[in-house]
């Protein structure tokens, strides 16, 4: 996938005139799978920043696979006439907070823009891992790390010495999953993948022990010839077949972090897991969670995350679009699956 801009554009403050900035707006609720003409590109004025506020201009924002609509579940919404929002990158350009400065880099929530003001409360100044394009902070050092780590932390309460199981472990929560487990003492991590080509590749590129196809009918035969002896934690991220498979696999007081469930799974007529009687017996726990609740978590995974980064201990993978305008594009494009990794667009 490539796009480029064909001219550089400027759009905030220059010779005292206004300040302005170009914003994605959804122009239309997509009925179903949403096309780039269903967005719009619009200026705006903004005003100065005041007392305890800063100027932050955008470098790199993350596309996230949110349908943009108000009835999705969980999804945040995106009412048609408004700006999106989603995770960015960003560089101080004027501050009226004593804590930021001009040039410092921040994370925020406001991308699907070239420029914001927002209030310094709003914003999380990070430090550049030397040698890490910031961009990083929106994929290896973002949202779907976070919620990672703190489903393998917080949620699971993963020891050193488990056996840990990630369904839908090519996405980029699983990769990191796995990819964090191992770094903090796991004995095994075994996933699962949409193919044999992507499952290869979770023990080839990203270090997990064991990897399959998730076939259906077959998760819970596979699951226990990797983990014969049974397995302690599971991170979630498909339901249904996966979340039984592991279910029947957990050993005694095992563990269950319920991050995410496959469309399929999440329908009415879904029929799993059915053996949730096994959760008594063994004294299960399973526990879902939005990332969201644990964003007080954020500076402590990026000390943690962002060391192995630095140490090159980590392994993830990026597809770039170049310019804002083509942000709709870069979204649409993520909801068919065109990206390798994280989708990021540099604004």
């Amino acid at each position: 996938m490539v796009f480029t801009r064909p001219e550089p554009v400027t759009t905030w403050g220059s010779l005292g005139g206004p300040l302005l900035a170009r914003e994605i707006h959804l122009a239309a609720l997509p009925a179903g799978l949403p096309e780039p003409g269903d967005f719009a590109v619009v200026t705006v004025e903004l005003a100065p920043p005041g007392p305890g506020q800063v100027l932050i201009r955008n470098l790199c924002m993350a596309v996230e696979p949110y349908p943009p609509s108000p009835a999705h579940p969980g999804a945040p919404p995106f009412p048609v006439g408004q700006p999106l929002d989603g995770p960015a990158v960003g560089e101080v350009v004027e501050s009226m907070d004593d804590e930021l400065r001009p040039g410092d880099l921040v994370l925020h929530g406001y991308g699907w823009r070239d420029q914001v003001v927002l209030d310094a409360r709003n914003v999380l100044r990070i430090d550049p891992v030397p040698g890490v394009d910031p961009s990083a902070y929106l994929g290896a050092l973002g949202m779907s790390t976070l919620a990672a780590y703190v489903g393998l932390l917080d949620i699971a309460g993963l020891r050193p010495g488990e056996v840990v199981f990630v369904s839908g472990a090519a996405g980029e929560i699983g990769v990191m999953a796995g990819q964090i487990a191992r770094l903090k003492g796991a004995a095994r991590v075994i996933g699962t993948a949409g193919s044999q080509a992507r499952a290869d590749q979770l023990t080839r590129r990203f270090g997990f022990d064991a990897a399959f196809a998730d076939a259906e009918g077959e998760v819970a035969e596979r699951l226990a010839a990797a983990a014969p002896d049974g397995i302690d934690v599971c991170f979630d991220n498909v339901g249904g077949e996966h979340l039984e498979a592991a279910i029947a696999a957990l050993r005694p007081h095992g563990r269950v972090a319920l991050c995410a469930v496959a469309p399929q799974n999440a329908a009415e007529t879904a029929p799993g897991p059915r053996n949730l009687a096994l959760a008594i017996g063994k004294r299960l726990t399973l526990r879902g969670f939005s990332v969201y609740d644990h964003l007080w978590r954020m500076p402590d995974m990026l000390a943690e995350v962002g060391a192995w980064v630095r140490e090159g201990l980590i392994v993830f993978q990026e597809t770039v679009v170049h310019g804002l305008e083509f942000a709709p594009a870069a979204y649409v494009g993520l909801l068919r699956g065109e990206n390798t990794g994280k989708m990021i667009v540099r604004i």
